[in-house]
């Protein structure tokens, strides 16, 4: 039993982004799961207990627990619906790390997922046909977190094409088109509170993408968040102001043509890593077009792990 915990916390060190949020989701799931049959044996339901877990739609109920704006997305009703969402993070995931980094995954899937909840919320209190069912209705699932990171990686590489079963090849912009305007159409579906959320995490992707293209990281918050939250004294150094030194007194402390020289010396290194910085981003960009031609399976080793390197920094 050891070594297998052992196996699972390795696999989660070593993982992708993508990898540690699905083991997040799968272990959240197991434990509630344990739970529920632990306490059904003795005749307690669980379900108020989730309730405090699970997105409301009342605004009411909401501004009493604030927190399931996060929880939620961790959460799921059943294997099929966990299998399901994970699947398409596992391979969007995959494929959003060949063009944004780690980085940017880890606080889209929380931007997607607050985006979702806050629409999820809106739509139940505008709108008169959702009145009747705010009250009791409630919301779980990392869908909205997975369609943001649909979106974003659709508007990054519109024309990248993926192989669906029955449908060959297609564009990735049609095939969000395709999801994101189902879930319009089903909006007074069974499900409409699940394709709100799929709407708003397909929105927040999209701005996220957009902004992102024009200078603004809209997930810097978000992740400056999780980093102190992880590890606060590493935080405060990172944004600590350098010590300023004062030299006492007009004699200059070294020589000044060693000075000159140093500084020559730094100003080339500089250059030269300016140059190569610009060639390995022309790289990656030829990568990037040949995925688009012939797609992943289509490079070699070499390229996949210059791509791969490319995606972590």
């Amino acid at each position: 039993m050891a070594t297998i915990i052992n196996d699972l916390r390795n696999l989660f060190q070593r993982g992708e982004v993508h990898i540690r949020l699905i083991f997040v989701n799968v272990a959240v799931f197991l434990a509630f799961s344990l739970v529920q049959i632990v306490l059904m044996l003795f005749n307690i339901s669980i379900t108020d207990w989730l309730q405090w877990l699970e997105m409301p739609a009342s605004l009411t109920q909401f501004l009493r627990q604030p927190w399931t704006i996060i929880t939620y997305m961790f959460m799921h009703a059943g294997v099929m619906h966990l299998l399901f969402n994970m699947l398409w993070l596992y391979w969007f995931g995959q494929l959003f790390l060949y063009f944004f980094s780690a980085r940017h995954l880890r606080g889209l899937y929380l931007w997607g997922g607050i985006c979702g909840g806050l629409l999820y919320l809106l739509a139940y209190s505008v709108f008169p046909f959702f009145t009747p069912y705010a009250d009791y209705s409630f919301m779980v699932g990392a869908s909205a977190a997975v369609l943001a990171i649909v979106a974003a990686v659709a508007y990054r590489e519109p024309d990248y094409r993926v192989n669906l079963i029955f449908l060959g090849s297609l564009p990735l912009k049609y095939f969000a088109l395709v999801v994101i305007g189902l879930d319009l159409l089903f909006i007074t579906a069974d499900n409409a509170g699940g394709h709100i959320a799929h709407l708003g995490g397909a929105l927040g992707g999209l701005l996220f993408a957009y902004m992102l293209s024009k200078g603004t990281d809209l997930t810097r918050y978000i992740n400056n968040v999780i980093d102190f939250c992880c590890c606060p004294s590493a935080f405060c150094i990172k944004h600590q102001r350098p010590k300023m030194k004062v030299n006492y007194g007009g004699k200059s402390s070294g020589n000044t043509d060693a000075k000159m020289n140093s500084e020559t010396e730094r100003v080339d290194a500089a250059e030269k890593q300016k140059t190569q910085q610009s060639d390995k981003q022309t790289r990656i960009n030829e990568i990037r077009e040949k995925i688009k031609q012939s797609g992943y399976q289509g490079l070699t080793e070499e390229e996949k792990k210059e791509l791969f390197n490319a995606s972590i920094r």
